[in-house]
């Protein structure tokens, strides 16, 4: 047999053969299957080389209800100033370094221990949670990728990255990562954030500072030093200076110097309309829509906000925290709402979110009796008694009335507490016999308390605010006992003035809400308010409790017929609360057209000089009132128009 004959007899007669060949065309399928894939992934790759180049993002702009005024432009300025990677204070690359990348001059882009050990810990933890990205793959992502979760994101990723450590030498990668990473408030850049936060090169920062930089990184928003995070941001720093410990870049004896420093924050600088309520929105977009989306997104968003009343709300609420001073209170907050629809109308967090701590050197968070950051309206404070309402609308839903009789004297509710609860009266005097409408309208405590105790009940009345749309009473209800209906449960006063929208509407609830839609880069409505009130209060509680409320005759005896509750020519209904050792000072008041709330106080909750609510709150209300009511039509509770369901 021919020697030709033979061998392709043996190559297709043998059944390994056969194999053989099927294995070769397999592989030679696979190769070019895989061929095909890389080209196309990467026939339309981004350059490495582009890297120094400016990235251009459609910034998300933040809009009043018109439209017309710019509140705030996220992303839309960038801050940035670029400097060599030997200017930048080395106490910072090895916080980066030590929290981002501990084996950054090590591996080649891909830190593949690095992805075992995140993998095995998300495993462990059931979720993916756990990072592994080095900071090449960070810059790559930043520079030309999105945060998608899909598998050609991540092969491009991958193969960028080390074509990026091929081109660049690892101080260049560093370099370039330092001056485009962001650190919130628009600030891009090392420098620029050492600049915005500290008015100081980054060359020139210390330890601390250096370690409070580096732990931005991780969420620029969330960790911003001008936020609501600033005991996040802080214990990331000292997390940062552990790593950088454990990394031996510092020893145990700088890590707990730094540890002690005082890291002061310098004034926010940036121009921004409404700031705690843009903070407010800008929070719920990035809880949302994620950091990076609304960095790219170009959207527009349209809140709720009536800037002509912002204006109006932080003149009032700046000019009576100037008065307030007397009585050693020395910040106050203010929110507004339209109780039908519970659109935000104004929101003042603080009385300056400009102004510096005071006293100077106080240590935020701790002992400073104005902070410029914190948003009061959504903060936990003791309502005093503008909570009694709910327990008085309790009792009325029960079948009570305001000519109900209740004694108000000198009464022991037995042991809570560890000690004999027996309450006073503001006034520390007792008026015998009087009516509900009396015991409420002139706030009266030990009435309240028998009206809690005996007529509504702590359970049925927790469950009444809860209803009107109080979020914060989630403890079983022996742990507030009968102090709640003289404020002993915190609560919020955003939360508050939602609440008696109840009762301004009749009984009906409209969630408050902060947006009235939001637009694509192409005008496209992608999210729009379709909030529709429901019936959670009987019309006859609700218009009894306005009626008490809105009575000047019945408050006077204890508030005066020209107290600051009382608007001439409008029925306005109205609740003061303070705390005890004057520690807080609220008012809630509001006409079915708009309600209002007003706190006054301390950041640290240091108390006031015998400041009630009436007299340290109630003058910043109706200041407000007063100037935004011209804007509706005089409205009677008892005639006003319900919603229909």
């Amino acid at each position: 047999m021919p020697k030709r004959k033979y061998f392709r007899k043996i190559l297709l007669g043998s059944k390994y053969s056969k194999v053989l060949l099927s294995l070769v065309v397999l592989f030679l399928t696979g190769l070019l299957g895989a061929i095909f894939t890389f080209i196309m992934i990467t026939k339309d790759f981004p350059r490495p080389e582009n890297l120094s180049e400016h990235q251009i993002f459609q910034s998300t702009k933040i809009y009043d209800r018109t439209g017309t005024v710019l509140l705030y432009e996220l992303y839309g300025e960038e801050k940035r100033t670029i400097v060599p990677l030997d200017t930048i204070s080395k106490n910072l690359i090895d916080a980066v370094i030590a929290t981002e990348d501990a084996d950054f001059y090590n591996h080649h882009g891909i830190d593949f221990k690095s992805i075992v050990r995140a993998v095995l810990t998300d495993l462990r933890l059931g979720a993916p949670l756990q990072g592994a990205s080095t900071i090449s793959q960070q810059l790559i992502r930043s520079s030309f990728l999105t945060r998608e979760k899909t598998a050609i994101r991540k092969t491009k990723e991958i193969i960028l990255t080390l074509e990026l450590e091929r081109r660049y030498s690892k101080n260049t990668i560093l370099e370039l990562y330092l001056n485009q990473v962001p650190f919130g408030s628009n600030t891009y850049g090392a420098e620029a954030a050492s600049e915005t936060y500290f008015q100081k090169p980054v060359s020139d920062i210390s330890l601390a500072e250096a370690a409070t930089l580096a732990a931005i990184i991780q969420s620029p928003s969330g960790l911003s030093p001008y936020g609501n995070n600033l005991d996040r941001l802080l214990a990331r720093k000292d997390f940062v200076l552990g790593r950088m410990n454990e990394e031996g870049f510092i020893t145990k004896e700088q890590r707990d110097e730094a540890r002690k420093e005082e890291i002061k924050f310098s004034p926010v600088r940036q121009t921004i309309k409404a700031p705690h309520f843009v903070m407010y929105i800008k929070q719920q977009l990035e809880d949302k829509y994620g950091e990076e989306y609304l960095q790219q997104a170009g959207l527009k968003v349209y809140t709720t906000l009536n800037y002509d009343y912002q204006k109006i709300a932080e003149k009032a609420v700046i000019e009576g925290a100037t008065t307030n001073k007397n009585y050693k209170a020395y910040n106050s907050a203010l929110i507004s709402l339209d109780p039908k629809t519970g659109e935000i109308l104004a929101m003042v967090g603080s009385k300056d979110y400009f102004g510096n701590v005071y006293p100077e050197g106080c240590t935020p968070g701790k002992n400073c009796l104005f902070e410029p950051y914190p948003n009061v309206t959504i903060a936990n404070r003791q309502p005093g008694s503008s909570f009694k309402p709910f327990a008085y609308a309790t009792a009325f839903k029960k079948g009570y009335n305001d000519k109900t009789i209740v004694v108000d004297e000198l009464t022991s509710f037995g042991s809570w507490g560890g000690s004999d609860y027996t309450p006073q009266n503001y006034d520390l005097r007792f008026r015998g016999p009087v009516t509900l409408r009396t015991a409420l309208a002139q706030s009266l405590n030990i009435p309240a308390v028998k009206v809690l105790a005996y007529m509504a009940g702590i359970e049925d009345s927790i469950q009444t605010a809860k209803d009107m749309g109080i979020t914060t009473l989630t403890r079983p209800s022996s742990f507030y006992g009968l102090s709640l209906v003289l404020g002993g449960g915190e609560v919020k006063l955003l939360d508050m003035a939602s609440a008696y929208g109840v009762f301004a509407t009749n009984g009906y609830r409209a969630p408050y809400s902060s947006i009235l839609k939001i637009e694509d880069s192409d005008g496209n409505v992608i999210e729009k308010n379709n909030i529709s009130p429901r019936k959670v209060l009987d019309t006859e509680v609700a218009q009894m409790v306005n009626s008490i409320l809105s009575d000047n005759q019945a408050r006077a005896p204890v508030f005066g017929l020209n107290s600051a509750l009382y608007i001439p020519g409008y029925e306005v209904a109205a609740k003061t609360g303070t705390t005890s050792e004057y520690k807080d000072g609220w008012i809630i008041g509001y006409t079915p057209s708009i309600v209002t709330g007003v706190w006054a106080g301390n950041n640290d909750n240091t108390p006031m000089v015998k400041g009630p609510g009436v007299s340290v709150s109630g003058p910043i209300w109706k200041n407000y009132m007063e100037q935004v009511l011209i804007n509706y039509p005089k409205e009677n509770f008892s005639t006003s128009e319900i919603i229909e369901e």
